[in-house]
């Protein structure tokens, strides 16, 4: 009998977070679905200071490696270099590079069978997807999409696309009960446009959890799509 091959899984890091601290940040989801599942970490094409934006890590001082540097996928703002997820933007400043990079990614280091974004990465993870589902070629179909701490987003008509999509793809929800960041229901509307939604919450913040309990709702809903 052949051995099961894991499933390929491309990451989007969220707002300010570097690749080095994204990857550091799901460590304990890898090591849950060691065998299982291979996770592809990607952060945005932007740098940010790390005095920007809600999301990240803690300030510190000096440059950097370009693997530690802090992310992010778009701003919304036309001069500084922030975001704002809850908020209507005045730009989606780098949108543009971000849907590329993406589209690099999936074209150089796929084939995937699925997408997990986190934050501002579940938003655009969902976009990505929308926009697959009207025929951009650049964005293939996953099997499936994992999205921790997601929302819709805002500004330059990207919600209609999410809003007026029933996406045809089985997804996984994951957010928390006191996330200060992502409230719970901005997660919730995003669910609503995927018919047979599952959704998987936590008493914590916002963060990608990983317990044991947890740990056992991500094995069911990938075992679903292992050969």
């Amino acid at each position: 009998m052949a051995e099961r091959q894991p499933l390929r899984v491309l990451c989007l890091a969220g707002f300010r977070q570097s690749e080095r601290g994204f990857r550091e940040k799901t460590g304990a989801l890898r090591k849950a679905l060691r065998g299982r599942a291979e996770l592809v970490c990607l952060s945005g094409p932007h740098p940010v200071a790390e005095v920007a934006g809600p999301e990240g890590v803690e300030p510190d001082s000096g440059p950097c490696p370009p693997e530690e540097q802090p992310r992010g996928w778009w701003f919304s703002e036309e001069e500084a270099d922030v975001f704002s997820a809850l908020e209507e933007p005045r730009v989606c400043r780098g949108l543009e590079e971000a849907l590329e990079t993406v589209a690099q990614a999936l074209n150089k280091l796929g084939p995937f069978d699925g997408l997990l974004g986190f934050s501002q990465g579940a938003a655009l993870a969902a976009l990505v997807c929308a926009l697959g589902q009207t025929g951009d070629l650049r964005f293939p179909l996953p099997r499936f999409i994992i999205l921790v701490s997601g929302f819709c987003p805002r500004g330059l008509g990207l919600k209609e696309p999410i809003l007026h999509s029933t996406f045809s793809l089985p997804s996984l929800h994951v957010f928390g009960d006191t996330d200060r960041v992502i409230p719970s229901q901005e997660s919730i509307q995003l669910a609503s446009q995927f018919p047979g939604a599952i959704t998987l919450t936590h008493s914590g913040g916002h963060f990608i959890p990983a317990t044991a309990c947890q740990r056992q709702a991500y094995l069911k809903f990938l075992d679903q799509f292992a050969e």
